[in-house]
């Protein structure tokens, strides 16, 4: 028959320095099913070691292990976990116990491991607790319970999962007499039940419990004794214990890490605070700075549109500052008149332009005169405030009227007095009053300037004294492209005039420009703002990894019940990503904060934070948890259980 584990020349070395330390030698050992096998030796023999290997939590550098005949050394490191988590059930000297679970969840965690469904391993966990003296007890942390209740905690958490070989480092050393008897009549009772005992003591009165006596000394078998036959009752597996659907078990799996998560998060408030100021310092910056640009930006593209909309204006000369534009007396009205009767165009006026002194009874102020057409109002998308706007017979009469802005009536007119009707004396020109434009907001409105409109035909007849042009501005219907429409513009007045003597300003050109520039402006901001999320982020690394080491022992724990290495980079990635979605939330308020006071005292603009930039700040927050995150979560999956284990 074949032995239920089985050792052959099992070997483990470690390497001191320059030298290497033998702890077993050459170890031959047999334990059949239903045994109950004490294994004794002086401190430093390897008993403890033997124990490890046995219990799949460490790895020997010399000869075969076979459980049920299968050789551990073919096994990875989940195949190792599931072995434990299946087979195993440990009870260790210190208990081991989770400190931020109470006796009930201590119990339930091999089979969250195993995928057991959550009903199912609390009523396994309570019958075990009761059965154990413990049923009063089930929702007391470690720290409130005795000795002696905490060993019988955790070998109702070695039997959760059945526990058909039950490995216990030295039960009885952390307790007293009393207390030690209990669990030593424990253990025989469970082995009378089918279970196979390994008992690793020092004590000749615990091994004195056991069928079988293993002596070691100098990592080597030097006895080997029998006080009485093995059990061959096999034990009785808890029918209820169910494997569970895959998916289930990767639910119940996050949620248990997700719980630990946040239990570490609790435990430590003012170290995870710590953490996740930089992250809400960037989060917080990087919004603010995206919602100031794009606030500034939407303010200036408004400035622009209020300008004109899907404009393109003629200028005479090459290009702006052509010194010799002034001389370039091409660009005349019959232009603009041909130019709005192409298709592409909705409509289109010449201007001209002078500054003069305005006067109305005993004030005076310097004035932007624009000479403009009948359509000029239009295509700059100009609304009227008071009054009317001068037609095209006005334009034609070379008629003595003038539109006022809202700079302009503010200055010459008091609230209460109606301009319209009004003389006002423009240079030497008197012109009547016949409407009032609404204010220009932004600082591309005019700000301040005095502006004031006539007929072209006025500006250059009676003031001016002159037949061209300065301009013409044509505005494109919004269903033509842009493109075309301004280069059949330049066919059009390259064939008039014969030559090209003039060049064109497209609004779309400047809003292209403008966004352009804002964009490389906002990265360049948010490239600064970034630097402080990645600090952030090297701070979430750096606590993680401390908590990776503080926690050593827990992870050792786990590892030791059956969790994969997976369980154990889900559990710390997650706690990385929480510290930083909710500094992301907290930064992200943080932001929305500072653009509601900033849009409450702000005249000039306002901060825009789009959900856009909400979603990718809690992306970016997501990104540096994982990212910063995954270094300490693959350090601790990656421990050896029995390295853990032994880290105070």
């Amino acid at each position: 028959m074949t032995a239920l584990l089985e050792l052959r020349g099992i070997g483990r070395a470690y390497r001191a320095g320059d030298s290497v330390l033998t702890v077993l030698d050459a170890v031959d050992l047999d334990i059949d099913a239903g045994d109950m096998v004490a294994i004794i030796g002086p401190s430093g023999s390897g008993k403890s070691t033997l124990m490890n290997l046995l219990g799949c939590l460490d790895r020997p550098t010399a000869g075969r292990y076979r459980i049920d005949g299968r050789d551990t050394s073919e096994m990875d490191a989940d195949a190792l976990a599931a072995l434990r988590r299946e087979r195993f059930g440990f009870i260790f000297q210190r208990y081991q116990l989770l400190p931020d679970l109470d006796a009930q969840a201590n119990t339930e965690v091999p089979a969250v491991y195993a995928g057991t469904a959550a009903r199912e391993r609390r009523e396994r966990a309570q019958a075990l607790l009761v059965r154990l003296g413990l049923g009063g007890r089930s929702h007391h942390r470690p720290n409130e319970l005795s000795g002696g209740q905490q060993q019988r905690t955790s070998i109702a958490r070695a039997l959760m999962n059945g526990g058909e070989i039950i490995l216990a480092d030295e039960p009885t050393g952390a307790l007293d007499t009393r207390s030690g008897e209990e669990v030593m009549a424990l253990l025989e009772e469970l082995n009378a039940q089918g279970h196979t005992i390994i008992v690793i003591t020092h004590d000749p009165e615990v091994a004195a419990h056991a069928r079988r006596i293993v002596e070691i000394r100098d990592g080597r078998i030097v006895s080997d004794r029998r006080t009485a036959e093995a059990r061959t009752q096999t034990v009785n597996k808890p029918g209820n214990v169910d494997p569970g659907t895959a998916r289930r078990s990767l639910v119940d799996r996050f949620s248990q890490a997700f719980k630990m998560a946040l239990l570490a998060m609790v435990a430590h408030k003012l170290r995870t605070f710590l953490t996740m100021l930089g992250i809400i310092i960037g989060i917080a910056s990087v919004t603010s700075v995206v919602a100031l640009a794009s606030g500034a930006k939407g303010s200036i593209l408004d400035d622009i549109s209020a300008l004109g909309t899907n404009t393109i204006d003629v200028y005479p000369g090459k290009d702006f500052g052509d010194s010799r534009s002034g001389r370039v007396r091409t660009l005349l009205p019959a232009d603009a008149q041909s130019l709005a009767a192409l298709s592409y165009v909705d409509s289109a006026t010449p201007t001209v332009s002078t500054n003069a002194t305005l006067r109305y009874g005993n004030q005076e102020a310097t004035a932007q005169i624009n000479g403009v057409g009948a359509q000029y109002f239009r295509v700059k998308g100009t609304d009227i405030a008071e009054g009317r706007l001068f037609d095209d017979a006005a334009v034609r009469g070379m008629e003595q009227l003038v539109v006022i802005d809202a700079n302009t009536r503010k200055r010459f007119f008091s609230t209460s007095e109606d301009p319209i009707g009004r003389l006002l004396l423009l240079g030497k020109v008197p012109c009547r009053v016949i409407g009032v434009t609404e204010p220009s907001s932004g600082p591309m409105g005019g700000g301040n300037t005095l502006n004031v409109w006539v007929p072209y035909t006025t500006a250059m007849g009676r003031m001016l004294g002159r037949s061209h042009l300065s301009g013409i501005t044509v505005r494109i219907r919004d269903d033509a492209p842009m493109d075309a429409a301004e280069d059949v513009l330049i066919r059009t007045l390259t064939l008039r005039h014969g030559s090209k003597d003039f060049f064109t300003s497209n609004s779309d050109d400047i809003r292209s420009t403008i966004e352009a520039t804002t964009q490389v402006m906002t990265m360049l901001i948010s490239s600064i703002a970034l630097i402080s999320l990645l600090v952030g982020g090297i701070g979430v690394m750096n606590i993680m990894l401390v908590s990776v080491t503080e926690r050593t022992r827990e992870i050792g724990v786990r590892m030791a019940v059956g969790a994969r290495q997976s369980d154990i980079l889900q559990q710390f990635l997650i706690e990385a990503v929480m510290i930083c979605l909710v500094g992301g939330a907290i930064g992200a308020s943080l932001a929305l904060l500072a653009s509601a006071a900033f849009n409450s005292v702000s005249e000039s603009f306002k901060m825009n934070i789009s959900m856009l930039s909400l979603a990718g700040a809690f992306a970016c927050s997501t990104l540096v948890g994982v990212v910063f995150g995954f270094l300490p979560a693959r350090n601790a999956a990656r421990m050896n259980p029995v390295e853990a284990l032994a880290r105070e």
